[in-house]
Parts: structure tokens; C-alpha cells; sequence
């Protein structure tokens, strides 16, 4: 398959983009039918949650291999690449494959009468169990897209969900309000199937309680039957059902991390328990391989910069603490784009204050926010903001800007960091 080929499936499945978002399971299981329903001959792991779902998916898939397990990862949005989403043992989909594929499965949904419209997202999480599938993958980790409860991947039946934690986002589609937020991440939550989660509210913890107790669903939660103690220098202990470890690292930045780190160590004990061992040595070892782009990572070290998708409040205080504790520098400079849909003036107000100048820019997407809405939800601090819209002009800026004692953090939306990271990633080649 050509260059042209693995182009045109992408020119299609971006296409369906245009049907925007359609909630629920009917689309995505015609499709399945369609294709053999190869999500009934996959064991999977779902994971939900508002943040640290990709890193504490990354997490556990690394653990696993190196355990040796062939572990199957569907991942959302990608960074740079499509093929981001999809991997098998750490190695992205190629781009023959998606477009094999994409043209095998359009034959057989059209051959079974499957008329659009269906979503991007049908589609491409349809074709991850096709390609875990064919890959006889011994485990799959999923990723949520949006939600839980009429979310595409929500048509599995796994091994264990995990639901990482709860607070505002997408309140326009899932909700307005904790409460409804969490009912539906809850979603997830499957008959007799354990459920782990790092929630923390009384009320969501009430709430996944009793939905676990009518469907019997064994429930764990961190700081309950899994906890973790600070081991200074970024390392941390943890003891969970059945084992005690000590001074693990994690090969991400933030204390964050450590409670995404303590869902996936939990949830390494109850797979343990249901028959997949995992070792005291590959969860060490997993934790200090991990790796997983666009979050805390620095992208240079001459001058300093970081890329960190924080694109919620809860994303940004997170950012805040880690900027505040983890890093030395002299000044901040920030550079920012964010999404039109996002809590924009929770997430300037978290990190603004921090800044000592600031970028307002714009990835390439319609979704995006005009930096002249951030700054003038930017109020006084608007005073040490600058705009400029395109993005690599505003990276070029901020590394003027930027000395060897300072630091460039260059976050709001993982379509920045995404779009920053490519920059980087060519030498700042356009």
C-alpha cells in the first residue's frame, strides 16, 4: 500500500468528522457486526475518568510488557500521528495497515447495509479490535474517548475498569455538574467486574459504591486498598492487597503521577488475582520505562522547555503544583492556546499568575479559542500577555524570549502541545 492509500483513509476517517458527535452504542455495534465482532475475542482493560486516563493507560501497558504480555493500547487524541492511537508492545499501527484496514472494513460495513452517519471515533475504535485481533493480542487497554456510558469503547465487556478521577469537563455534553459528570464515567462500571478508582469526592465515591453493590462488582479505590507515601526525590512507596514496594520512580514528571502510578500498580494486583501475573519486578521496572509524550516533557534543556497538555482546571492545577515544586527556574514564560469549549478563564486564572509574560496563540484547529477571548478573560494579568496567532511564530517568540536560567512551558490543549511537539521534533523545520 502506497503513500497515496494510507492518505486517503486518513482524507476518509477525518471526513467522518463531520458528522460531529453522536452518542451512543448502536452505530459502533453495527459496525462491529459488520466486521465479526472481534471485541468479544479480546480481554481488555477499560479505563475512564476526567484526567490521567493516557498515563495511567501508558502505565499499566508497560508494566505488562515487560511482564511479557503482548498488550494491545487504544489511545485519544494522538499528538502528531494518527498511528499514535493504536499499538501493539509499544509499536504504533504502520500506516499500511490503517489503510488496509480502512479499506477492508468500508467493504464489509457497506456489504452489511451499516449506512452513515457514524463517527471518527466508531470507526477507528472499531478498527483497533480489528487490529488487536488480528495481532491475537493477550491483553487490550482502552482508553475513554468522552464520557464513559455511550462512549464507542464502552461496548466491551473487560476484565476490570478503572476510573481514574472525576471533576469538571465537558460539561456541556456530559452534564452540568459533578454529580452528572460522574453518572456518566460511571457508565463503565460492568456487572461482577472490578472497578479501581482514584476518585476522591464522598459523594462520587457513594455514588460508584452503590451502582458496584447492585451490579456486584468488586470496588477499590486509592488511598483505601492502595496507597502511596511520598519517598522524597519523586520516588514513592506503595502498598496495595498483597504487596509492599519500595522506592519506585516514575519515568513521568509530577506528583500527579503517583496516584495514576498507584491506579496502575492496583490494578497490576487484581489482574494478578485474576490470573495474569504480574511481577513485583515488572511494575518496578514498568513504572521507570514508561514513557508518554506532550505531559511534563521536556522537549529541550538549552533553553528549558516543557510541554504539558493540562486543557481542564483539574489539568492545570496539576501543571501549577509541578511548576511550582518540580522545576528551578529564574522567569516563566508561558504560551498558551486553548479550546473555545474549555473552562478557559479556570484554566488562565490556575497558571497566569505564575507567568511572567505570556504568549496567546492558536494550534490549527476550528476549535480552538482567538487569543483575543484568553486575553481579555485574562483581565489584569493581560497586562504581561502578547498575542500572536500563529503558533510557530509564538514558539519562536517564547525562545527569544527565553535564557538559560528561565523556563518556556507551553501548554492549554493537546492540540498545542501536539503541534509544538512536531516543531520541535523537525528543529523547528516548518
Amino acid at each position: 500500500m502506497n503513500k497515496n492509500g494510507y492518505q486517503r483513509s486518513l482524507d476518509y476517517l477525518y471526513g467522518l468528522e463531520k458528522f460531529g458527535m453522536i452518542f451512543g452504542l448502536s452505530k459502533v455495534e453495527e459496525i462491529l457486526e459488520a466486521v465479526g465482532n472481534p471485541h468479544r475475542e479480546i480481554q481488555a482493560i477499560h479505563i475512564g475518568g476526567t484526567n490521567g486516563k493516557g498515563s495511567t493507560a501508558a502505565m499499566m501497558a508497560s508494566i505488562l510488557r515487560r511482564e511479557g504480555y503482548r498488550v494491545g493500547l487504544y489511545t485519544s487524541p494522538h499528538l502528531i500521528r494518527f498511528t499514535e492511537r493504536m499499538k501493539v508492545s509499544g509499536k504504533e499501527i504502520e500506516r499500511e495497515e490503517v489503510a488496509h484496514l480502512t479499506e477492508w472494513m468500508r467493504e464489509k460495513i457497506e456489504a452489511a447495509g451499516v449506512d452513515p452517519p457514524f463517527t471518527f471515533f466508531d470507526f477507528t475504535t472499531a478498527m483497533a479490535f480489528v487490529y488487536f485481533r488480528q495481532k491475537m493480542v493477550d491483553l487490550a487497554i482502552l482508553e475513554v474517548g468522552l464520557g464513559g456510558r455511550l462512549d464507542s469503547t464502552n461496548v466491551i465487556d473487560p476484565l476490570l475498569s478503572i476510573i481514574t478521577n472525576i471533576s469538571k469537563d465537558h460539561e456541556d455534553v456530559l452534564g452540568k455538574g459533578l454529580m452528572r459528570i460522574a453518572r456518566e464515567k460511571a457508565g463503565i462500571i460492568k456487572e461482577g467486574r472490578p472497578l479501581i478508582t482514584a476518585a476522591k469526592q464522598p459523594q462520587v465515591l457513594r455514588l460508584f459504591s452503590v451502582i458496584c453493590k447492585r451490579k456486584k462488582a468488586p470496588l477499590f479505590s486509592v488511598g483505601k486498598e492502595f496507597r502511596y507515601t511520598s519517598a522524597g526525590e519523586g520516588s514513592f512507596n506503595y502498598e496495595g492487597l498483597h504487596r509492599k514496594l519500595w522506592g519506585l520512580s516514575i519515568n513521568l514528571r509530577g506528583p500527579h503521577q503517583i496516584i495514576n502510578a498507584t491506579t496502575a500498580l492496583g490494578a497490576m494486583e487484581v489482574l494478578d488475582d485474576l490470573g495474569y501475573r504480574v511481577s513485583n519486578d515488572a511494575m518496578t521496572e514498568g513504572l521507570k520505562e514508561v514513557d508518554w509524550p506532550g505531559r511534563l516533557e521536556m522537549i529541550c534543556s538549552s533553553p528549558k522547555v516543557i510541554l504539558d497538555g493540562a486543557h481542564n482546571p483539574d489539568g492545570a492545577l496539576s501543571l501549577k503544583e509541578s511548576l511550582e515544586k518540580d522545576f528551578e527556574y529564574h522567569r516563566l514564560i508561558l504560551l498558551i492556546g486553548i479550546m473555545k469549549d474549555k473552562d478557559i478563564e479556570s484554566i488562565l486564572h490556575a497558571l497566569s499568575p505564575l507567568a511572567d509574560h505570556i504568549i496567546l496563540t492558536r494550534p490549527g484547529t476550528d476549535r480552538a479559542a482567538s487569543p483575543a477571548l484568553l486575553r481579555k478573560v485574562l483581565g489584569r494579568n493581560g497586562k504581561k500577555a502578547e498575542v500572536i496567532e500563529d503558533l510557530k511564530k509564538a514558539i519562536n517568540r517564547g525562545l527569544a524570549l527565553t535564557d538559560e536560567e528561565d523556563l518556556f512551558c507551553i501548554t492549554g490543549s493537546l492540540y498545542t502541545v501536539g503541534e509544538a511537539r512536531s516543531y520541535f521534533l523537525r528543529g523547528g523545520q516548518s
